[in-house]
């Protein structure tokens, strides 16, 4: 069958691309915005994509059009589609009909950690030895001489098997990340509600995606629509003491949790009573802490990774619970994430120029950017932060958290914001006024181009400096074009 994807350079219809190609479809697609890393991993497996959304890239009709929900009525390609009656479906319709429906589906869903602790939990699953699909909105960073482990990670995605083993009934499992965004324009259900799993962790809930969303009260609404689905035989995960998920689960739960929570070593001696899993932090940075389990505490055991940050160890915990309920030894789960290398564009050290460091990181929310700055600054603690900014995502772009920018990148010793044109409310002034407010955060300034931001940089940054990019586009290629300037530097 030949399908054809529009938008599909997205995280999610770029992973479900190469899902469809390894279920043996002629796969092409088309997308307005084309960059790395996915455009790169799509190419590089054969998928052709086309540049802009025209009528011919639906000629010869293809048997399916899967649509991304980037798309709208009145777009000539989706006016097109609709007047002749191709036949087209949403890429959760297509994934739950084509993939899931014979799964143990692992859902991981929350405003924040979802694509990191997915790819932890798929990581895990496979050094274990499950042969385990999965669909991740990134891509892995994989470093290991393992070479099976090499070649199921070498993409976002990955079919798996149909069964637990060989010789068992058991369906397989498949890992997904649960995005809360709108399928289609012709379905504005969360995505996440079609996968539903048996297991599901739900990593946390803050308002965002004020595009679609009127109030946190209405993504609460679609997370319980989420909860309705998941058996009782099934189990859900969550860190304790979070309000926002708490409220949720009021509205009504028929299966069975398990909360989880980190605590430092003054508190680690008792297990936190509505915890059932616990991490005890070992350095302060997060880069090495013990694993607990209430119910099984001899099979206690230690993480010692690469990555750093409190967040992450959060999304580690969730990831060895949901491991462990599929049968996992914790030793083994913990064994497998002091393997783990993490993910492009979290936290990703890009360049070393003259002990200059640059990192790549997908920060899409103020919470976001405070966690990765918290875990830079201790992993980094010798050297001054840099943080370089845009808000992209359209909930930022709104304005909806604007009092709240400033104070999340507090951390950084330097922070530059970028306010690109056409931006509906002023950034510049938000950034003075909180200045004023409070001259304790740091140095924060704000410029009106990438080419003003690189050559900031380039004339103030120095040798021993750690530079932090955060943004979930492409950001005018800012990445590779401040490498270039620092190495001319």
């Amino acid at each position: 069958m030949h399908i054809h994807i529009l938008g599909i350079c997205g995280t999610f219809m770029g992973s479900l691309a190469l899902l469809a190609r390894e279920l043996g479809h002629t796969v092409t697609g088309s997308d307005a915005n084309v960059y790395p890393p996915m455009s790169t991993q799509l190419e590089n497996a054969g998928v052709t994509i086309e540049a802009g959304y025209l009528i011919e890239h639906l000629q010869p009709a293809p048997d399916l059009v899967v649509v991304g929900n980037a798309m709208k009525r009145g777009m000539d390609v989706i006016e097109y589609m609709l007047d002749t009656g191709l036949r087209y479906t949403s890429g959760p319709q297509f994934l739950s009909e084509e993939v899931l429906q014979s799964r143990h589906v692992i859902a991981v869903a929350g405003t924040h950690g979802k694509t990191t602790t997915t790819t932890m939990l798929a990581w895990i699953l496979h050094y274990a030895g499950i042969d385990t699909g999965f669909l991740i909105g990134g891509v892995p960073l994989v470093d290991t001489t393992d070479e099976r482990l090499q070649k199921v990670f070498a993409h976002s995605s990955y079919l798996g098997a149909e069964r637990a083993s060989e010789d068992s009934s058991d369906t397989g499992y498949f890992v997904i990340e649960a995005d809360e965004y709108d399928s289609a324009f012709f379905d504005k259900r969360s995505k996440f509600v079609h996968y539903r799993p048996r297991t599901a962790i739900l990593n946390n809930l803050e308002f965002d995606h004020a595009d679609i969303f009127a109030d946190l009260n209405a993504i609460q609404t679609q997370f319980h629509h989420m909860v309705r689905m998941i058996p009782s035989t099934g189990k859900i995960i969550m860190p304790a003491a979070t309000a926002s998920l708490e409220d949720t689960l009021a509205k009504g739960v028929w299966t069975p949790v398990w909360r989880t929570s980190v605590v430092d070593k003054s508190a680690a001696d008792n297990l936190v009573n509505d915890s059932d899993w616990q991490a005890e932090l070992i350095s302060e940075d997060g880069s090495q802490f013990k694993v607990r389990f209430s119910e099984d505490l001899d099979s206690a055991a230690t993480v010692n990774w690469a990555m750093s940050g409190i967040h992450n160890v959060n999304n580690a915990l969730v990831a060895v619970s949901a491991a462990y309920n599929v049968g996992v030894s914790v030793s083994t789960a913990c064994a497998a994430l002091s393997a783990f290398a993490g993910i492009k564009r979290r936290m990703e050290l890009i360049g070393d120029v003259n002990d200059i460091l640059v990192f790549d990181d997908f920060a899409h929310h103020p919470t976001a950017i405070t966690t990765t700055l918290d875990g830079a600054k201790k992993k980094l603690s010798d050297r001054r932060i840099w943080a370089i900014i845009e808000p992209r995502s359209n909930t930022m772009k709104m304005g909806i958290h604007q009092d709240s920018l400033a104070e999340s990148a507090a951390l950084a010793d330097h922070t530059l914001w970028y306010e690109p044109t056409g931006l509906e409310w002023g950034l510049r002034e938000v950034i003075e006024r909180a200045n004023a407010a409070n001259p304790n955060m740091g140095d924060q300034q704000v410029l009106s181009s990438t080419d003003a931001i690189i050559e900031y940089i380039g004339t103030h940054a120095q040798s021993g400096d750690a530079i932090v990019i955060m943004s979930n586009g492409g950001f005018e290629g800012i990445h590779q074009r401040l490498l270039t300037a620092l190495h001319s530097k």
